[in-house]
């Protein structure tokens, strides 16, 4: 682990501003040496230190965090071009990188939360610095107000935990002691922080305005990693103490299945690209929550498999609603009509990302969304009903957004289509890696 993690944390500390693409490039290469190091040597188990844990559940979102954390300089070279603190941006990424594979790998509670909530401070300083609109100062207090009111009750559970357990490690049996099954009311003060971060609904306000006001790395961070970082908490949690579940698991399932109904309905009147990208991640989340509560092994892998999928599929819409608001100046579905006219190209990317969102093959989207409907239908088959109206709406904000943006005459105004920047097909590396993973589904989960 040192031997990987050392050098990230010395290019972030000796890092020049001249060399953003060496950054990248050497994030990437990190992203390869974890999954090579770690699944062609058959060493896909438990690694537990007295600091540091890597299983089956921490490190995909390990090379995912360092992957997207690649992509989010690429993205945002306009900010070094501008100079726009370009060299304060690309220390915040690296920190929020390094903050985020300590969290993922931490095996010890207390630690974890600490990097849990440190991962709130670069993000607050990314929307607050680089941000477009006045309202982002409202967005950062929303989302330091929801995660952190939510995650308070959490430590003074975790402390109780560790205080009867006299264990603080994740893979201590002595916690299977805890009796949750008494108090199943502990057992939501435990996982609200988590599930405030998700988000689940009901607790997801703070995110569409966090995403509306961040820049694109802001986007990218929020809806690819820290997204994950609540449902790895969630899914850690419940393979410590899988018996907990059993009292709220209706109750949180329901929540989330009616939460991405109505999230579902709420995108297909968004004018806004952003905003609208940012309600479908809370629909995608609610299927994440409820295959994880489902206490089946199709659900944990189906969630698993989901939040990877997510992260590419959200991080890169996100990129194209930021290069379509840099060519046309406007976040508005209405107003950025005839992208085919001008570029062809462009569309061919809004199509392909389109279609991922649906979950249509052959992306790993597609796997994640069966084995979520498969086990969620096996807790009830009532929950059929709402998986269905899910997946149809899915389908029909996403089509919406496509064909409202691409096709049809474009506006007036718009008289030139600038062509993509060499920086733009970026995009393509978010697509390589989602095809790929259907077919190594095996060895990731």
């Amino acid at each position: 682990m040192l031997k990987l993690f050392l050098p990230m944390l010395l290019l972030s500390i000796f890092y020049n501003n001249k060399y953003s693409w060496l950054l990248s490039t050497m994030n990437m290469m990190f992203s390869l040496l974890y999954l090579f190091t770690y699944m062609t040597k058959s060493l896909f188990s438990y690694k537990v230190t007295k600091w540091i844990m890597l299983d089956q559940l921490s490190l995909p979102l390990i090379i995912l965090t360092l992957w997207i954390s690649a992509m989010m300089i690429i993205a945002s070279m306009k900010i070094k071009w501008l100079k726009i603190s370009s060299l304060m941006f690309t220390s915040m990424v690296m920190m929020l990188n390094v903050i985020l594979v300590m969290a993922f790998s931490s095996n010890n509670l207390l630690i974890f939360y600490i990097w849990f909530e440190a991962s709130l401070i670069p993000t607050m300083i990314l929307i607050m610095k680089w941000g477009y609109q006045p309202e982002r100062i409202q967005a950062s207090m929303y989302l330091m107000m929801y995660t952190v009111m939510a995650s308070l009750p959490m430590l003074l559970c975790l402390i109780s935990i560790i205080k009867m357990s006299n264990s603080y490690t994740f893979s201590s049996w002595f916690m299977l002691i805890f009796p949750f099954y008494k108090y199943p009311i502990l057992w939501v003060v435990c996982l609200l922080g988590f599930l405030v971060k998700l988000p689940m609904f009901m607790t997801h306000l703070w995110l569409p305005k966090a995403h509306v006001e961040a820049p694109v790395a802001g986007s990218m961070i929020l809806a690819a990693i820290l997204l994950k970082l609540g449902g790895y908490g969630l899914m850690r949690m419940t393979s410590i103490f899988p018996w907990a579940n059993m009292n709220i698991s209706s109750i949180i399932m329901s929540i989330s299945l009616v939460g991405g109904v109505v999230t579902s309905l709420i995108c297909l009147r968004q004018t806004d690209i952003k905003s609208l990208i940012a309600y479908s991640s809370v629909s995608h989340m609610g299927l994440m929550i409820s295959g994880a509560m489902s206490a089946s092994k199709w659900g944990s892998m189906g969630a698993m498999s989901m939040m990877i999928a997510h992260g590419f599929s959200s991080s890169a819409l996100f990129i194209m609603a930021n290069i379509n608001y840099e060519m046309m100046s406007t976040r508005s579905v209405f107003l950025s009509k005839g992208i085919l006219i001008f570029s062809p190209l462009m569309t061919l990317w809004w199509f392909l990302f389109s279609i991922m969102n649906m979950a249509a093959p052959p992306s790993i989207n597609l796997m994640s969304e069966i084995m979520l409907l498969a086990s969620i239908s096996y807790k009830s088959l009532f929950n059929m009903i709402v998986l269905s109206f899910i997946s149809f709406l899915t389908v029909g904000y996403s089509l919406y957004m496509y064909s409202a943006m691409n096709h049809g005459s474009s506006n007036n105004y718009v008289t030139s289509y600038p062509p993509m920047a060499k920086k733009d097909y970026i995009i393509s590396m978010h697509l390589v890696p989602s095809l790929l993973l259907l077919l190594f589904n095996q060895k990731l989960l």
